[in-house]
């Protein structure tokens, strides 16, 4: 067995195959951007290295000098990960050059399976099913649309050397396609460099269904059992889970015979996971095969007891598989929640930032969490935004699905929007509760699972304005008073102190009153007036008020933006958050500056267009600037009727997280 491997990845997947090799006795070498230099996976592997800049083009995809690293360090072989290098085919053949070992399939194998219409073309010879449509190298549009003409609309059209929701749109009628077929091809080209497409019969209830498989260097070939990853956003996956609801023995016999013949057909070795759409009829066809090791192979090591990193470092030893065909079975099911730093009600756009507050359910019996960052790291521009993945195990799915809702409602995330309660909503809805599975499951149901109307909750403002009492200090984050004039006990002299705060939770600002007595707090919020007993342990609440106990953990963060000072309360009672805003004169007033009316950049990214100059009127929601930001678009818009009182950036300029864009004037506003 290998005696040191270098992990080419960073996040979650670097820290899970640091931990099976540290159980195997495996030394680890890490590599790190600039970005990522106290990044947990860093801490979590033996040695660590040093890449170069943020951007993944300067650090994560250096081929060469990952290698150069690994002969430097005494590391035998590579893993991947996924993502980045792990289906680099050139990166692959350039391991076993320099004498390491690539710890995923030949080169060969991923060539043959990365441009999708040769991986079809492949398929139909190894008798595996394809979806009706064109996979052909002639790319002339008027071809195109004639043999989308003969498939039958809706199609899908699919950038050949695709992946992750991009170079994809629906077509519904002829009349559409040739402008739909110019804009995938032009997102093909930015994204892929290869504005290839194929055209696909579009199935209009289909059920993304995949099967792990996993081969060996002496020709033996497993499959794991299948994985329904059907809920997706954008095209990308939300929630997986194993075994697929609904699934018969023979169907799972026949997808499981036609993913071993697909990586049976290019020689692979690895793990390997084989994509099929699949009608509610139970027909099946390929899609595509992943050369890797999946994000979600977490729910079918739950369900089979196996350990999948380990079997791609024995399968790489040389070693055969661990378990025949035979030898496997299915125990339970498992679901997987990804939790990413995303607003859903924005069309889950990104959000960055730092995790000032993070919690995780305890990974104990049914609950498993992987994850690659911890409370203090942030979530950067540069990367996936993925916090965590949540894995629950049941005996049945109902089991799975009740642990499931419980962990989700356990996870305490502030410093970035979160889909936490979005997973929750998904999960209790009645579609998946029943496993009605299809692609269109979140669009079907998004006014009930992208609700944006915040819950009102006494508790939280109540707790919330507890903590704010409790603190013996002016400022959220002091440990100490230098003075005594910063001391905030409430106490005065032959008086009774009160102070009255305007706390902001979503449109709505709540009045809680706080009375300093000798008997103790009183707090008083909509007409209610109760003595407020308990203690606050740092970010944890536990208190009385009204006759009820409250638990709540509350994270207080200041935070700056346009010259303006003020307190967010990342406030969590009962499985709920509660982002809280408190409008205080004594925090406010500290920044020394009143707000011009700037607007500013929602994370770093570059400056696209410019819309408006100074001196133009403008209507509410008028776009004023586009930036790039995480790889996708984002336009700002005017937040009222106004004219701009200035341009602060060029296109093409790189501006941070809170820079200021536009300055900019309400209509009626003052001007300063």
């Amino acid at each position: 067995m290998f005696k040191k491997i270098l992990i080419a990845n960073r996040g979650e997947i670097a820290c899970r195959v640091a931990a099976t090799a540290r159980g195997m006795g495996i030394r680890t070498v890490a590599v790190y951007s600039d970005a990522d230099a106290h990044a947990k996976h860093v801490a979590a592997c033996d040695e660590a290295y040093r890449l170069g800049p943020p951007a993944a083009r300067e650090s994560y995809l250096l081929g060469d000098k990952i290698i150069a690293i690994a002969r430097q360090c005494g590391a035998e072989a590579i893993h991947p990960g996924y993502g980045f290098l792990s289906e680099n085919a050139d990166f692959a053949e350039a391991c076993a050059t320099a004498g390491l070992v690539f710890i995923g399939p030949p080169s060969s194998a991923i060539r043959a399976m990365g441009l999708k219409a040769e991986s079809k073309r492949l398929m139909a010879e190894a008798g595996v099913p394809l979806v009706p449509g064109y996979h052909g190298g002639q790319q002339d549009p008027t071809l195109l649309h004639k043999e989308a003409d003969h498939i039958g609309y809706p199609v899908l059209i699919k950038a050949s050397a695709g992946g992750g929701g991009k170079g994809m749109r629906i077509v519904e009628t002829s009349a559409n396609f040739l402008a739909a077929l110019a804009s995938c091809q032009r997102e093909a080209a930015a994204s892929f460099g290869n504005d290839a497409v194929l055209i696909e019969k579009y199935l209009t209830r289909p059920r993304h269904i995949e099967i792990q498989v996993f081969a060996d260097t002496q020709g033996n070939c497993v499959y794991l059992f299948e994985r329904d990853c059907s809920v997706q956003r954008r095209h990308q996956k939300v929630l997986e889970e194993a075994p697929a609801p609904g699934m018969t023995e023979e169907r799972r016999a026949a997808m499981g015979k036609a993913a071993v013949d697909a990586a049976l057909a290019v020689g692979y070795v690895g793990a390997g996971t084989v994509e099929f759409i699949a009608n509610q009829d139970g027909s099946f066809y390929f899609m595509e095969m992943n050369t890797r090791l999946q994000v979600e192979h977490p729910v079918t090591e739950e369900i089979t007891g196996q350990d999948l990193v380990e079997w791609q470092l024995r399968v790489a030893n040389g070693e055969p598989l661990p378990l025949t065909q035979e030898e496997l079975a299915i125990n339970g099911h498992a679901i997987e929640a990804r939790i990413y730093a995303e607003n859903p009600a924005k069309n889950f756009l990104p959000s960055i930032g730092t995790l000032h507050h993070l919690v995780m359910p305890l990974e104990d019996g049914p609950v498993r969490v992987d994850s690659g960052v911890r409370e203090g790291d942030a979530i950067s521009p540069y990367y996936d935004p993925m916090i965590a993945k949540l894995i629950c195990w049941g005996e049945t799915r109902d089991a799975a699905l009740r642990a499931m809702a419980a962990a989700l409602r356990e996870c305490e995330i502030a410093g970035v929007h979160t889909n936490v309660e979005f997973l929750v909503r998904t999960v209790e809805s009645n579609d998946f509760a029943s496993g009605n599975l299809d692609t269109g499951l979140i669009e079907r149901n998004r006014s009930q699972l992208l609700s944006t109307e915040p819950a009102i909750a006494p508790e939280a403002l109540v707790a919330a304005a507890f903590a704010i009492a409790s603190s013996k200090t002016l400022g959220a984050s002091a440990s100490s008073a230098a003075s005594p004039w910063d001391i905030a006990d409430g106490w005065r002299t032959n008086l009774t102190s009160q102070r009255t705060l305007a706390l902001q939770l979503g449109d709505q600002t709540h009045q809680v009153r706080i009375d300093y007595t000798r008997g103790g707090l009183v707090i008083a919020h909509a007409g209610i007036a109760s003595l407020a007993s308990g203690s606050v342990d740092g970010k944890k609440v536990r208190m009385h008020w009204n006759g009820a106990g409250i638990v709540a953990n509350v994270a207080r963060v200041r935070v700056t933006q346009a010259n303006t000072r003020h307190e967010k309360l990342h406030t969590f009672v009962a499985g709920q958050r509660f982002d809280i805003e408190l409008h205080d004169p004594l925090v406010e007033s500290e920044s020394g500056e009143d707000d011009a009316g700037g607007l500013t950049a929602p994370m770093p990214g570059k400056i696209l267009a410019v819309l408006v100059k100074a001196g133009d009127s403008v209507e509410k929601g008028a776009p004023l600037v586009v930036m790039e930001a995480m790889k996708m678009e984002h336009t700002i818009a005017a937040p009222g009727r106004g004219r701009v009182t200035d341009v602060l950036h060029e296109v093409g300029e790189q501006v941070a997280e809170g820079a200021a864009l536009i300055g900019f004037e309400l209509a009626g506003a003052k001007a300063t």
